[in-house]
């Protein structure tokens, strides 16, 4: 059975697409740390990130530089945290936060709410 994830890049569920190549696919977090907070995926459904070959993994690594970069330039953060938990959803992840301070990677503080044509707005701008 396909992950949402899975469904997302294959176009069966909406995202506010950032990013895509023919092996990845980057779209922003519906429950944003930042504006800018963004999923990285491989589109090969494997559940745990250090079960993908090394191939696939180095690959999706240099993607998620690319897609850190526009977050970076668009946010005017200090850096772009990259976050690796997997927990939530059986789909191989990688979260970039844009941050100034090690708090903003905190998981338990509120998120932000934003409309879809923030949404929209956002992606659109890092699509660029």
């Amino acid at each position: 059975m396909a992950t949402i994830f899975s469904k997302i890049a294959a176009g069966e569920i909406p995202s506010y697409r950032v990013g895509e190549s023919d092996r990845y696919y980057a779209f922003l977090d519906i429950n944003p740390l930042a504006k800018g907070h963004t999923l990285v995926i491989p589109k090969q459904e494997v559940d745990y990130l250090y079960d993908l070959d090394d191939e696939t993994l180095s690959g999706m690594i240099i993607f998620a530089k690319q897609i850190a970069q526009k977050i970076k330039a668009f946010s005017g953060c200090n850096k772009v945290a990259t976050v690796v938990l997997g927990l939530e959803v059986p789909h191989a992840h990688i979260h970039l936060i844009p941050i100034n301070s090690e708090k903003d990677v905190d998981f338990s503080r509120e998120k932000l709410v934003l409309t879809p044509e923030e949404f929209e707005e956002i992606a659109s701008k890092l699509r660029g």
